[in-house]
């Protein structure tokens, strides 16, 4: 699959648990939501951090490069340890405790998830390698230092604040990447789900990446299931603020 079908799926899906978090106890403010959406997004991407062309690789040039060909030496090339269930959950509780423990390590993912996302969507000028690395950069470092500034994600510009719990980075890094291996086994290459079991699983509803089927049926399904997400998590957070006034 694409990157922006890989950084839709991630949206949707983290719009789409958003309600059944608040009912296990992780209640959100809209700030939260908007920023683990854009994480999803971003982390979505994050397994083909091991495609030394891909869009992980093209995000902030020459250092993702490097980044996405020692990825790939280490991992056994493209669609192999970084498209598993060990990926995932290597993913996910690293993030948490990145998070908990290590902030200024959260801060760094964090930038480089927005940036992906960026790239994910489809924000770049094509042949202008140089120009996209300074603006998705910007961008990026802009938006990270907001989310973090009106603690959307954290508490703050603030290394010495005591324990501090962000519950939901983990889980929508997590989500994220699931998301992302999910599509790819729609494709007929398929992943290494139970890596080192190298043995692929699939279900080829999608013949060919970038192909009719991608194009015209998954990206149309997904941008409209964002739309209805987005809209139903506003309706919803504004109608629960207004009863809450209401019986105050």
């Amino acid at each position: 699959m694409m990157g922006h079908t890989h950084a839709l799926a991630g949206a949707v899906a983290w719009l789409g648990v958003v309600p059944f978090l608040a009912d296990y106890g992780m209640k959100m403010t809209p700030g939260e939501i908007v920023a683990g959406s854009v994480v999803c997004a971003g982390a979505a991407l994050l397994p083909d951090i091991d495609h030394h062309s891909g869009s992980i690789a093209q995000a902030l040039g020459p250092v993702t490069k490097v980044l996405c060909k020692g990825v790939a030496w280490i991992s056994g090339g493209h669609r192999h340890a970084t498209h598993s269930l060990f990926f995932i959950v290597l993913m996910t509780f690293g993030t948490d405790l990145l998070a908990q423990y290590f902030r200024p390590g959260w801060w760094v993912e964090l930038f480089l998830l927005i940036c992906l996302g960026l790239r994910g969507v489809g924000i770049h000028v094509p042949e202008r390698e140089h120009f996209n690395v300074i603006i998705n950069g910007a961008l990026a470092l802009g938006l990270t230092y907001l989310m973090i500034g009106m603690h959307f994600a954290g508490p703050g510009i603030d290394l010495f604040m005591g324990h501090y719990y962000l519950g939901w980075a983990g889980l929508s890094v997590g989500l994220g990447c699931l998301m992302h291996i999910f599509t790819d086994c729609l494709t007929p290459e398929g992943c290494p789900i139970f890596w080192p079991w190298n043995k692929r699983f699939n279900i080829p509803l999608v013949p060919r990446t970038n192909g009719l089927m991608e194009k015209w049926v998954v990206l149309p399904i997904l941008t409209l299931g964002v739309v209805i997400l987005a809209i139903r998590t506003s309706v919803g957070g504004f109608a629960v603020h207004w009863l809450q006034h209401k019986s105050g």
